[in-house]
């Protein structure tokens, strides 16, 4: 299991609804995207990882693990706004505004990251997919999430394993040997995948299958009390923000 399924499963607000987790997760990351920057978005921010590390319980550490990755994305993303090609100044320059640009779309995409976080950290899939189906959502197209998120699990399972086993053998002892490894470890992967979908194909015919995955889903009710909470935060966020508006310089 991946560490933020894991914290998913394990979170303070694993019995709730997805719906309440949505308005707020989700509604901060809208936030984040439609207010001004600069106050919005570093209130939007701030609010997550006060939810986050606070009435969620997610870990600092397990947050840092799972937040580097987008964030790294989004600082990749603000690089270029800083230089301009070609001009008059040479071939490659300082952008004119190039900097509070840059500050701009870092604190908006940083800021909708963590809203998406938020819902990912409290809301396990499997919580949420076979709901999908009652919002509307085609069966076979969430019967095909379903496995494909089980089957996820399975071949990192057989990668850590295959990986594990090589490396006993002394197999990544020099770049020759990790090379070759590597191809083995792809070669191995592959024909596993295709082995266990297989096996799932049959084991599913021999009980029946009539095209439809049915699956046990946790009870639980929107909370009219968490989603009134949500939303008065949520309207905080974006009252003070056209308070504290003011030019990004």
């Amino acid at each position: 299991m991946l560490p933020i399924d894991e914290a998913a499963h394990s979170s303070r607000w694993r019995r709730r609804h997805p719906v309440d987790k949505a308005v707020l997760g989700l509604g901060l990351t809208v936030l984040a995207i439609s207010l001004p920057p600069w106050p919005g978005a570093a209130l939007v921010l701030l609010t997550s990882l006060v939810v986050l590390l606070g009435p969620a319980g997610v870990p600092r550490r397990r947050l840092w693990r799972a937040y580097r990755v987008p964030l790294g994305f989004c600082v990749t993303g603000a690089l270029p706004l800083l230089v301009q090609v070609g001009g008059p100044g040479g071939f490659v320059t300082l952008a004119e505004g190039g900097p509070v640009r840059a500050a701009e779309l870092l604190l908006r995409t940083s800021a909708a990251s963590l809203g998406v976080l938020l819902f990912a950290f409290t809301t396990p899939l499997s919580d949420l997919l076979p709901r999908l189906v009652r919002a509307g959502v085609p069966a076979p197209v969430v019967d095909v999430a379903l496995v494909t998120y089980r089957m996820s699990f399975l071949l990192l399972d057989s990668v850590r394993r295959i990986r594990d086993a090589q490396a006993a053998r002394l197999g990544h002892t020099t770049r020759a040997a990790t090379w070759r490894s590597l191809a083995g470890l792809g070669a191995t992967a592959f024909v596993r995948a295709f082995d266990r979908a297989a096996r799932l194909q049959t084991g599913l015919a021999g009980r029946g299958y009539d095209g439809t995955l049915r699956v046990l889903v946790p009870e639980a009710r929107v909370s009219v009390r968490f989603t009134s909470v949500s939303v008065v935060l949520l309207a905080a966020v974006a009252a003070l923000t056209f308070v504290l508006e003011r030019p990004l310089t």
